[in-house]
């Protein structure tokens, strides 16, 4: 089975707000059978990570979960160099993540990785608060055509 995941893109929002921050395209190709969508390209920012990584240690009992690259708040260097630092990390975080079962089983997981829903959506989809199931919203998303790399 194959699961390529690459974080790319990195694009500043809000630019020269203080309420600033960076984004990436993650994008996904595999013919795993864990996967609902075998093409996803969704866009993320570093604290959805966090949150990320905070819920697969929730559910993950014992199983390490591989670290995020840290919150540096005194980066020494350019900008542009902290951002593809932290874009390389993210892809390492995410390249371990798919190659361990017991995480790639979460369903946030797939949520994070194939839909365009928010954390507390994610949340409650998840849990069976929302609207649809976790597979309906992944292929909605895959079928809106977003979801589908052009």
């Amino acid at each position: 089975e194959l699961i390529t995941v690459r974080v790319q893109d990195p694009r500043v929002q809000n630019k020269g707000s203080w309420n600033s921050y960076v984004d990436y395209k993650i994008f996904l190709h595999t013919n795993s059978k864990a996967f609902t969508a075998k093409t996803s390209c969704v866009r993320r920012r570093y604290r959805e990570f966090v949150w990320l990584r905070r819920q697969l240690q929730k559910n993950a009992g014992l199983v390490p979960v591989p670290e995020l690259p840290g919150k540096s708040t005194f980066f020494v260097g350019s900008t542009d160099e902290f951002i593809e630092k932290r874009r390389q990390g993210l892809q390492q975080f995410l390249e371990k993540v798919v190659q361990n079962v017991v995480l790639l089983s979460d369903s946030r997981l797939h949520l994070f990785l194939q839909s365009k829903l928010s954390l507390p959506e994610i949340e409650a989809c998840v849990q069976g608060q929302g609207p649809q199931t976790v597979t309906e919203a992944i292929l909605h998303y895959a079928m809106s055509n977003r979801g589908w790399v052009q």
